[in-house]
C-alpha cells in the first residue's frame, strides 16, 4: 500500500510537466501491455535485428525481453528499433557461468513456460502454443540458432510451418509471426489473465512519462533531491 501511495504522488508530481493528449496515449498503451507474453534473444550478433524485435515486441505490447549475451553485447539503436527500447523493459544476463541458465532460472521462479524456436521438423506449430500459461519464447542467432544448452534446458520446441526451399525466416520476422499468433488467441483470455497489476501499470506510468517529458530525467532528479531534504 505505501509504494502505491509513493507511485501516485510521483505520478501527480510529474503530471504537471505532460499534456493530457501524451498522458492518455500511455494509459491506453498500458491498458494493452502484458508480462504474460515475453521474449528471450540468445547471442543475436546483427543488432539491427534484435532491434527490430524490440520493435515487434513494443507492437505487440510485451513488455519485457531477457537478451542474453555471451559473444555477442547487444546495443539499442533508435534507427532500427524507431525508439521501442524506451518502452519495452530489458533484462540482460551476460555476468554468469552459465547465462542461458541464469535467465531461465529467472523465467522459471517467475512461472514461465519456456519454448525455442527452430525450424526443425517434430515441434510444436506455433498455433499450437497454450496461452493459457506464461510463455517465453527463444529465439537463436541468425546463423546457427538456438544453442545445444537452450535446446537441452526449453521445456518445448516450436515451428513456424515453411512452404518454400529455404529453411527458415529472417529473425525478425520470426519473432513477428510468432507475437502475432500468441497475441491474438491472448486476445480471447479475460484481461485478469494477462494484463499488468496495479502496482505494474504504476511503475510504467512513471516510467514512461519520464521519458515523454523534456529533460524529463533532469527533473525527476531535481525530485528526488527535494524529497531527500525533506526527509
Amino acid at each position: 500500500m505505501e509504494e502505491l501511495i509513493r507511485l501516485q504522488e510521483e505520478i501527480t508530481y510529474l503530471s504537471q510537466f505532460i499534456n493530457e493528449d501524451r498522458l492518455s496515449r500511455i494509459d491506453e498503451v498500458l491498458g494493452s501491455r502484458t508480462k504474460h507474453l515475453t521474449v528471450v534473444l540468445e547471442d543475436i550478433h546483427k543488432a539491427h535485428n534484435a532491434n527490430a524485435v524490440l520493435r515487434s515486441c513494443d507492437g505487440f505490447g510485451v513488455q519485457d525481453v531477457h537478451i542474453i549475451e555471451n559473444k555477442n553485447r547487444f546495443e539499442s539503436s533508435s534507427t532500427t528499433s524507431l525508439g521501442s527500447h524506451k518502452w519495452v523493459t530489458l533484462h540482460k544476463y551476460s555476468t554468469h557461468e552459465s547465462n542461458v541458465l541464469q535467465c531461465f532460472e529467472t523465467l522459471k521462479s517467475n512461472n514461465y513456460t519456456i519454448l525455442a524456436t527452430s525450424p526443425h521438423h517434430g515441434n510444436t506449430h506455433i498455433s499450437e502454443v497454450d496461452v493459457g500459461q506464461k510463455t517465453a519464447l527463444v529465439f537463436g542467432t541468425e546463423l546457427d540458432g538456438i544453442s545445444a544448452e537452450v535446446l537441452q534446458l526449453a521445456d518445448g520446441l516450436v515451428s513456424i510451418p515453411m512452404f518454400g526451399f529455404v529453411e527458415s525466416y529472417n529473425l525478425s520476422v520470426s519473432a513477428a509471426i510468432c507475437l502475432h499468433s500468441l497475441r491474438t488467441k491472448l486476445m480471447h483470455l479475460p484481461k485478469s489473465e494477462w494484463q499488468l497489476s496495479q502496482l505494474e501499470c504504476l511503475e510504467l506510468r512513471k516510467d514512461w512519462m519520464i521519458k515523454s517529458i523534456q529533460h524529463g530525467k533532469r527533473i525527476w532528479q531535481r525530485y528526488l533531491k527535494q524529497k531527500q531534504s525533506q526527509d
